[in-house]
């Protein structure tokens, strides 16, 4: 096998042909500095003293990774000797190629706490800026992620007080299989496998082929140039989070084609790119690009109103602060088009206000020309032969195809580019109108000539940047029919029905939210009434019964607001006109009977106030709006953290929320409308976000059987891979899944026999060996993982629940959960603390978010524990050790299981006890358990309990760990420094557990230097 030394040495030596200069001198901080030091004098041209240099040094390293990356890209002054200010750059930042690059090895950053080598680190001018780490075995980019941040999060490790606080990208790689990823903030940087991680990425070609070997991705990545613009241009510092981004390979394609067609005046284009793969940040990089290319006048960057909602504009802001001002009118766009200002080269604005600014028969047009004024298009006639550049961020919108022409006779040299994620081909170009006629759009290729990138669901989804779909068809298969007959649809009641019994299967136990997309607002309100009308019912039947949260948005009917007189109502009602010019359905529908459909909207809204103490009125509609979009975004926290009762289960709509929403929270649709091509797309890419392995696909709950027109969206929507297509893009049938489970569950057992084992949870204790043990962690995953994916799919039938119950019943699937977490607990203990743990055990990733639940948390499990006190014994649904199971196979409460699982064992039994009294119980039984650890580890170490209690009461109520009082603490015992050190570290070691369970999973400042 190939050893790590024999890696780093060939790739040394790759770098080198690639013209970078091998350092094999510089092996220190101090040889890191002074090389630092040459650079920067000689690029900036100035000889510096040693104690101007010490300054200048302690100046611009900062532990913020945000400030040191700005200054990094940035024109800075430094003040001299003398007095005189002294403007410098540490890279030369006009032309990042003409920099020194270099290559160094075995770094060593000796501090009192650290002593990592690191194996390859790239310098620009002498700046470290990209870290290589190397590896041996297979490396999953989650483990060695966290063996990174575990290396950033060492005390005194090199990067917050040296020159590796400049770190901009981290590349791991075991010469096979290549990662990297961006450098950030530790709010940004911490690991967590319950709901967040970096994006970690692998290169791609144009053609998004991968690009994956080491020495491959040298040539194409780490090339002087290559590298010189992938973080000079194509890395985000997004100001409002403090973080750096990092533009995924097909989004830098796509900014590059696009530049290069505007450099050449090559005519128009498009690119498209799929919904969900960030096209915001591509075309808005894009336009950002050209301002420093003075042939171009201006770069307007056009977004529909309907897109431009608070959530947009916030993201518009991340990118440049200030950018996209809400509500702006036409006269501010006008201005700022004949604006000379660099600030105003780049405006973000609407098609609706382009399209007034170009409309001689506006109104406020016409009544310029009426007072002899001139109007928008007249102002703007200097313009006229000017090269303006614009960029449509989602380019088959309603209005699109009237104002194209318009832009192109008004500005005969400006060059058209728009994004898409659903193209218009011939295919789909011809559309039903509400009215019953057919209209056509134009397609993509008649609007913008060329494709210029493609980037489609295709490769989205083979690139884990968006999910698969799992796809339940209503009726298919029942009382021996095929599927529904042509235009059978099913009654409301039905369709409800079968969401109540599906609902907590499809959202994993309300972890995650729903659509249901209704035909009309008519069927919007009906879903609402009867969902309140059945839900009411059962809970009267059963008073166990946990009702959905439903809500319900549609567009008002603006003619029917217009009545009521008053000036905030008419800005609502323009905003609801200019809303709906997205909403075909919606607005046709308004059309009928609006003083009806304004009373339902009412009634809604004001169960919505009642139900989550809100205040929002008709007339203030977009406020109503926001609140729901936030809410569905809301699941994502717990319910310790965010009520149930403040979440939205499911929303109702017709047109709305259909395109450009994103929720990774939100991962079911229910469709009760007819969907085809890219409407169809749309629609069901609102569940494919990605989030976890919790979220195995988007579920698609559809009762139009609409089979036929899936496979037609797939065929024309899949690129060129159209072969594999539907392959890639639905997840297997349950029959397959169950074999994979079988096939895994084998693999087990296979395992278990050959330690001369039982394939029973009891007997993975008898494990010899962590390596044993990492073996079954590896393999019991697999089993969770295809659990999971089957518990959430919709259409398991008898047959199906029956072959997973006999494969691995419910109980001994607890009970391994049970004994998996014990087994990964005590490994990942090991992998935290010892660097000479096994290398199996080092590439271990537990994922235990696979293990968490939805349901079993604290109140949940506080409310069984009271059931189960009440219950006479005959009617217990739940004996003591089934409660004790449940809570042990959940990694929510991995902290406290240990606690509560004594507590229930102490329970008298007989004595009924409320949930109150369980939770004071449980409250008293932790305070005594405590005080008694610290009894017991005062006693150890020779201290007071009453002082060890004292300077834990002082941590707890500042949460701040203070070194000095530690001492204090310890002073009594009148010991030498070396002796006092080691009796720091080892009361330290007991004490650090019992410190992180009284804090609750909230930081203790100072902490980490003793964990």
């Amino acid at each position: 096998m190939t050893t790590e030394s024999q890696i780093e040495q060939s790739l040394i030596t790759k770098l080198t042909d690639l013209k970078y200069t091998y350092r094999d001198d510089i092996r220190d901080k101090d040889a890191l500095e002074q090389n630092f030091r040459e650079k920067f004098q000689a690029l900036n041209k100035v000889n510096l003293t040693d104690a101007e240099f010490a300054r200048l040094r302690d100046e611009i390293i900062n532990a913020d990774v945000y400030t040191a990356a700005k200054t990094l890209r940035e024109r800075n002054t430094f003040q001299r000797e003398d007095g005189t200010p002294f403007q410098y750059t540490l890279v030369n930042i006009k032309d990042w190629c003409k920099n020194e690059f270099e290559v160094i090895n075995q770094l060593r950053i000796n501090t009192d706490n650290s002593h990592h080598r690191f194996d390859v680190i790239l310098l620009i001018n002498g700046m470290p800026v990209v870290q290589i780490e190397l590896k041996t075995l297979e490396v999953s980019p989650r483990r060695a992620m966290q063996q990174i941040v575990d290396y950033k999060n060492d005390p005194g490790n090199g990067y917050t007080n040296t020159l590796l606080c400049f770190m901009q990208l981290f590349v791991v790689s075991n010469e096979t299989n290549t990662y990297y990823f961006t450098n950030n903030q530790n709010q940004h940087f911490a690991f967590n496998a319950d709901e967040r991680f970096l994006p970690v990425y692998q290169f791609a070609g144009e053609d998004n082929k991968k690009i994956t070997h080491l020495y491959n991705f040298a040539d194409k990545f780490l090339a002087k140039c290559t590298l010189s613009e992938m973080i000079s241009r194509y890395m985000v510092l997004v100001a409002s989070e403090q973080k750096l981004l990092m533009m995924r390979p097909y989004q830098i394609y796509a900014v590059k084609a696009i530049v290069d067609c505007i450099h050449q005046n090559r005519g128009n284009g498009y690119i498209w790119h799929t919904t969900g793969s960030g096209k915001t940040l591509t075309s808005f990089k894009a336009s950002t690009l050209l301002k420093d290319n003075p042939d171009i006048e201006k770069c307007l960057f056009v977004v529909d109103r309907k897109d431009l909602d608070w959530h947009t504009c916030e993201e518009f802001n991340k990118f440049q602060a200030g950018c996209v001002e809400e509500n702006t009118n036409t006269e501010t766009l006008v201005r700022r088009m004949l604006s000379d200002d660099y600030a105003d080269k780049v405006i973000v604005t609407t098609i609706q206000k382009l399209g007034l600014a170009l409309d001689e028969n506006s109104i406020r047009n016409k009544f310029n020309k009426q007072k002899g004024k001139q109007t928008y298009k007249e102002r703007l006639e200097p313009l006229r032969n000017k090269r303006i550049v614009f960029i449509f961020d989602e380019c088959h919108r309603s209005q699109f195809g009237e104002n194209h022409q318009a832009i192109k006779e008004f500005f005969p040299k400006a060059q058209l580019f728009g994004f898409t994620g659903t193209p218009i081909f011939e295919e789909n170009a011809t559309y039903k109108q509400i009215d019953g006629t057919v209209g056509s759009f134009k397609t993509t290729e008649d609007i913008f000539q060329k494709q210029l990138h493609a980037y489609t669901i295709t490769h989205a989804i083979d690139d884990r940047n968006v999910l698969r779909f799992h796809i339940d068809y209503f009726g298919k298969d029942i009382k021996g029919k095929e599927k529904p007959k042509k235009g059978e649809i099913p009654p409301p009641e039905a369709v409800i029905k079968e969401i109540l019994q599906k609902h907590d299967a499809a959202t994993n136990s309300r972890r995650f939210n729903a659509i249901l997309a209704t035909a009309s607002i008519n069927n919007a309100i009906e879903y609402y009434d009867l969902f309140k009308q059945i839900q009411a019912q059962r809970q009267a039947e059963d008073d166990s019964h946990e009702p959905l949260n439903i809500a319900c948005v549609f567009s008002p009917p603006a003619q029917a607001l217009a009545k009521e007189e008053d000036n905030q109502n008419a800005t609502n009602v323009a905003d609801i006109k200019q809303l709906q010019e997205g909403l075909p359905q919606e607005k046709a529908d308004n059309e009928q009977e609006p003083e009806k459909k304004k009373a339902a909207l009412k009634a809604i809204i004001a169960d919505y106030n009642t139900k989550y103490g809100t205040n929002h009125s008709i007339n203030e509609y977009d406020l109503y709006y926001q609140d729901v979009q936030q809410r569905i975004k809301d699941q994502k926290y717990s319910n310790q953290d965010y009520p149930r009762k403040n979440k939205i289960d499911v929303i109702i709509v017709v047109d709305m929320l259909l395109t450009g929403f994103d929720s990774k929270y939100l991962n079911t649709l229910y469709v009760d409308k007819n969907l085809k091509y890219h409407g169809l797309i749309q629609a069901f890419s609102r569940t494919n976000r990605i989030l976890n392995d919790t979220k195995p696909y988007g579920n698609i709950l559809d009762f139009r059987f609409q089979e036929d027109a899936v496979n037609d969206a797939i065929a024309l929507f899949s690129g060129e891979d159209t072969t594999r297509a539907k392959e890639i893009w639905l997840v297997d049938p349950a029959p397959v899944v169950i074999g994979k489970l079988e096939a895994a569950i084998g693999k087990l057992e296979n395992f278990m026999k050959a330690q001369d084992l039982p394939c029973a949870p009891e007997e993975v204790a008898n494990l010899k060996g962590d390596n044993a043990r990492g073996e079954f962690i590896n393999l019991f995953k697999d089993v969770q993982r295809l659990k999971t994916q089957l518990d959430q799919y919709t259409d398991l039938n008898i047959e199906h629940k029956t072959s997973i119950e006999q494969l691995l019943p419910e109980d001994q699937l607890r009970a391994f959960r049970g004994v998996y977490l014990d087994t990964a607990q005590r490994l990942k203990a090991q992998q935290d603390k010892d660097d000479d743990a096994s290398p199996e055990v080092q590439q271990l990733d537990f994922e235990f978010v696979l293990f968490a639940s939805a349901v079993i948390d604290y109140d949940y499990i506080m409310g069984l524990i009271a059931k189960y006190t009440q219950s006479k014994p005959s009617k217990q649904k739940m004996t003591r050790e089934q409660l004790i199971n449940l809570l042990s196979s959940s990694a929510n409460l991995m902290e406290e299981r240990d606690d509560i699982a004594a507590y229930i064992n102490a329970l008298k039994a007989g004595e009924s006890l409320n949930e109150k009294e369980i939770r004071d119980g449980y409250d008293a039984f932790k305070a005594v358990k405590a005080a008694r650890q610290l009894a017991e580890t005062a006693e150890k170490h020779g201290l007071a309990t009453e002082a060890l209690q004292a300077f834990v009461d002082g941590i707890m109520s500042r949460m701040i760990f203070d070194g000095e009082q530690l001492s204090d603490l310890l002073a009594p015992l009148e010991l030498g420094w070396k002796v006092r050190t080691q009796k720091e570290l080892a009361l330290m070691e007991d004490l650090v557990p019992l410190l992180k369970k009284l804090a609750q999973g909230r930081e203790i400042s100072g902490l980490a230097a003793y964990e």
